[in-house]
């Protein structure tokens, strides 16, 4: 009789396609059961408190940090990113968890609020309560630095977590389990499930209590539908195409030098990559020159011998090469690189000018290695085309005096100025977007925040001789309310 073989599949180095490890397509039984035990497990890590909690997050953070080698030569691996950037990433991460940890409980803690003069013999007051097993799918362009930004928020706030990493990445994800377990006080707390689309389904049905999704805007709509089906909450961080405006001010050198960096750092696979840039016309032959010349001096290639690496998911090479090609045929110009550039793994720098709006390497996405420069006449005409976008996750500004005007305008989740990325560095602010680059947000207080429900408690301290909450309300209970919400509108609220 044949042994019936557990269905698997490989993660491979996208570098040479070696295979790096095998892991289990868990079925749809295997992932409810999974979730069962986080939801058993729920209830004692809740009971825990926060300053329990505190403690295994913050030795957590210890050993990932203390591991770093080990955890970066993994990322590089799997995603063929260099190792500089895999310990950046880890580095990132580690002080997400550490500010999750350690301010939890004051961000979460019951507030009282005011009941105004007409419930003035009421208490009232606001609890944060966790919500139960949180549902984590993951990227592969940040393996362990996007989903951490959601289990360690989701974990500090007393929830229990089931993590489905990408299948180019499955590996980051069991090691992220394996270390947790090493200082968690019992198990299934934190738990990795490995597959393929249908396993990411099946989370998305298994009875969570939320779904945390990073990856395509596509992927995030049919996940949202899956999760509609049993009303499940989503939170959606999406794709972007991250415009960088420089206006006639800006440092025209650490621009070029930003922009650049931004735009071709990992790939260009950064959903908060610069793609697009609105540059004013007195200043553009500048920047467009010192950008070739940059672009001349970077190049892709294995960890270790070149600035980035390769496309981490070969089917991207496609897109890729269609957005150089459709440019080109718009009546855009490539000044550095072109079709050529992609060559399997590898794209090399392109950089193309004077691209139509009405181009899809403009309007949609394109995850690469590739930026766009046009030229604008004035800051307003670069405001409005940046605005002209399906996607509003994060911009870029550069100007010495008219930064914040500018960026106060601008219909996306996160803006740096005279700066890129910084937003994604820093634990206390928000990260997300708005329009097709998702909902909701991970980080900062507002991270905390969405991984729990709000609870209103109202107490009678005393009692008023008003029956206005009462079949026994009296027409002098009716006119007394009336005088008073005539006389106070709102105040002493």
């Amino acid at each position: 009789m044949a042994i019936k073989r557990r269905p698997s599949f490989n993660s491979h180095n996208p570098v040479s396609d070696e295979v790096i490890g095998t892991y289990p397509i868990m079925s749809k039984n295997e992932v409810d059961d999974v979730v069962a035990h986080a939801r058993l497990a729920f209830a004692q890590w809740n009971g825990l408190g926060f300053g329990e909690r505190k403690r295994v997050l913050l030795a957590w953070s210890s050993l990932i940090i203390n591991r770093i080698e080990q955890i970066a030569q993994l990322i590089s691996r799997e995603t063929g990113k260099p190792l500089s950037d895999a310990r950046l990433e880890v580095s990132i991460a580690v002080n997400q968890i550490s500010w999750a940890a350690r301010h939890a409980e004051s961000i979460l803690r019951t507030s009282f609020r005011r009941p105004g003069l007409l419930m003035a013999n009421m208490s009232a007051t606001v609890e944060r309560s966790p919500m139960g097993v949180i549902g984590v799918i993951g990227p592969w362009n940040y393996p362990l630095y996007t989903p951490v930004g959601s289990i360690s928020y989701a974990l500090a706030a007393g929830n229990t977590v089931v993590f489905k990493p990408s299948e180019y990445t499955p590996g980051v994800g069991v090691w992220l389990e394996d270390t947790f377990n090493e200082v968690a006080p019992f198990a299934d707390i934190f738990t990795t499930i490995t597959g393929l689309a249908q396993t990411g389904t099946s989370l998305c049905l298994s009875g969570i209590n939320k779904l945390s999704f990073t990856g395509s805007t596509r992927t995030a709509k049919l996940v949202a539908a899956q999760c509609a089906e049993v009303m499940v909450p989503v939170v959606l961080e999406c794709g972007g195409k991250d415009p960088v405006i420089v206006a006639s001010d800006a440092d025209i050198r650490r621009a070029v030098d930003a922009t650049m960096w931004s735009a071709m750092a990992n790939a260009g696979q950064s959903c908060i990559g610069a793609e697009r840039v609105y540059i004013d016309e007195s200043v553009a032959d500048e920047f467009i020159s010192r950008a070739v010349e940059l672009a001349g001096e970077i190049h892709a290639g294995a960890p270790g011998d070149a600035n980035y690496g390769p496309a981490t998911m070969p089917s991207q090479l496609k897109v890729i090469q269609s957005h150089i090609k459709a440019a080109i045929a718009d009546g855009g110009t490539s000044v550095f690189g072109g079709p050529q550039s992609v060559k399997a793994p590898f794209v090399q720098p392109v950089i193309l000018i004077d691209v139509p709006e009405d181009s899809i390497a403009m309007q949609s996405e394109t995850f690469g290695p590739v930026i766009i420069i046009n030229r604008v006449a004035t800051m307003s005409e670069a405001i409005r085309l940046s605005n002209a976008s399906a996607y509003g996750l994060g911009a870029n500004v550069w100007s010495k005096r008219k930064g914040k005007k500018i960026a106060s305008q601008l219909h996306c989740g996160m803006v740096a100025i005279n700066s890129t990325f910084a937003f994604a560095a820093i634990p206390s602010v928000p990260f997300g977007g708005v329009k097709d680059s998702g909902s909701g947000r991970v980080h900062g207080p507002e991270g905390l925040l969405e991984y729990t429900f709000a609870r209103t408690v109202v107490r009678s301290r005393f009692y008023l001789p008003l029956h206005f909450l009462s079949f026994k309300r009296r027409p002098q209970d009716d006119r007394l309310v009336i005088k008073l919400t005539r006389i106070l509108k709102g105040r002493l609220g």
